[in-house]
């Protein structure tokens, strides 16, 4: 009987340690899996011909990636035209923007109404003068985004909209005092959204992440930021976040300075537009939109093990001799900071 009984014992033992070997392997793969995927390196990438069509056909075997000019193996390569977007409308509203926000308002509003699929997507409204306002955290509600723009108005002299408005540049020695109202920080602007709204709001990078943007509208004139140009692309690329640039100013004052604008862009793989009527606006925010939905997404393993927080420049390059002739043109961010791994 006690011979039984300890048989029994002992099977009930091992169905229990089988079980609990079991329970514990998708905890086991999960965490290679985490550990695996924070190393990867993601590049967002559009194809256009010389006629600035978008190119939806390309192959992986059409391509060939470089990290500092060092060839790189692509993981993975695939078609990017259904991941959630998360985009931020950023809004200059000095004085030098009155006479066109209302067309640029309306164009922001055809563009939510369109692109943004409430069951995925997220945008937020945010004005700029001096400081920098939350009129709309990112948010799927159509409703809300339109409230928000109807709510955005020029600063004259001073912005008085209901957005909270946004901090986070740290104090350093020789920092000057925040800009006052009136005037344009549009850089601290980029940062802040990047930093405070898009990076906060949309999870850590990775596969997974929502792709980001900013729709900066601006005459590209910064009068007051405590920041310079390359910081605000540094934290964009950081944050893995392109800006379009949609260039509109008075022509009775300054105009546009495109030449900012145009490397803000490019530097982050995006693109800038400088409409001249109501027409070209709309025509930039669909460019946009078709952009959004016709980029490609490949991933890598960097060669190069450090993480020193140093810069990466990427370039990819095509191999096919007939996209060659066709003048085929890829566009993508110019590179990445290798920050070490959390």
């Amino acid at each position: 009987m006690r011979s039984k009984l300890t048989s029994s014992l002992l099977i009930i033992l091992s169905l229990v340690l089988v079980q609990v070997s079991f329970a514990q392997t998708p905890t086991e793969q999960t965490d290679e899996v985490i550990r695996v995927d924070t190393d990867l390196i993601s590049l967002l990438f559009t194809a256009t011909d010389r006629n600035k069509r978008f190119v939806t056909t390309l192959q992986e075997a059409d391509l060939r990636l470089t990290e500092d000019s060092a060839a790189q193996q692509i993981i993975t390569f695939q078609r990017e035209t259904d991941r959630p977007l998360s985009i931020a409308f950023l809004i200059d509203v000095s004085a030098s923007e009155e006479h066109m926000l209302p067309q640029e308002k309306a164009a922001a509003r055809t563009f939510i109404e369109t692109v943004i699929k409430s069951s995925k997507d997220q945008a937020a409204i945010i004005a700029f003068t001096g400081a920098t306002f939350l009129e709309q955290d990112l948010t799927r509600d159509v409703l809300s985004l339109h409230k928000a723009l109807d709510r955005v108005d020029v600063a004259l002299p001073t912005y008085l909209g209901a957005g909270r408005p946004i901090s986070g540049i740290a104090s350093k020695p020789g920092l000057r005092r925040p800009p006052p109202d009136g005037s344009t920080a549009i850089w601290e602007a980029i940062f802040l959204t990047v930093s405070e709204v898009l990076a906060r709001n949309t999870g850590k990078l990775g596969l997974n992440q929502k792709r980001r943007a900013v729709i900066l509208l601006t005459d590209g004139w910064d009068t007051s930021s405590r920041l310079n140009m390359q910081e605000a692309i540094k934290s964009a690329l950081e944050g893995e976040t392109i800006i379009y640039a949609i260039g509109i100013g008075d022509s009775k004052r300054e105009g546009v300075d495109k030449h900012a604008l145009e490397t803000l862009s490019e530097s982050t793989g995006g693109r800038a537009f400088f409409p001249k009527k109501d027409a070209d606006l709309k025509i930039a925010f669909s460019e946009i939109e078709q952009e959004l939905r016709s980029q490609y997404l490949i991933t890598y393993s960097s060669s190069n093990k450090r993480r020193d927080g140093s810069y990466r420049q990427m370039r990819l390059w095509l191999t096919n001799p007939q996209l060659q002739r066709q003048k085929v043109e890829l566009r993508h961010r110019p590179g990445y900071f290798a920050k070490p791994l959390k």
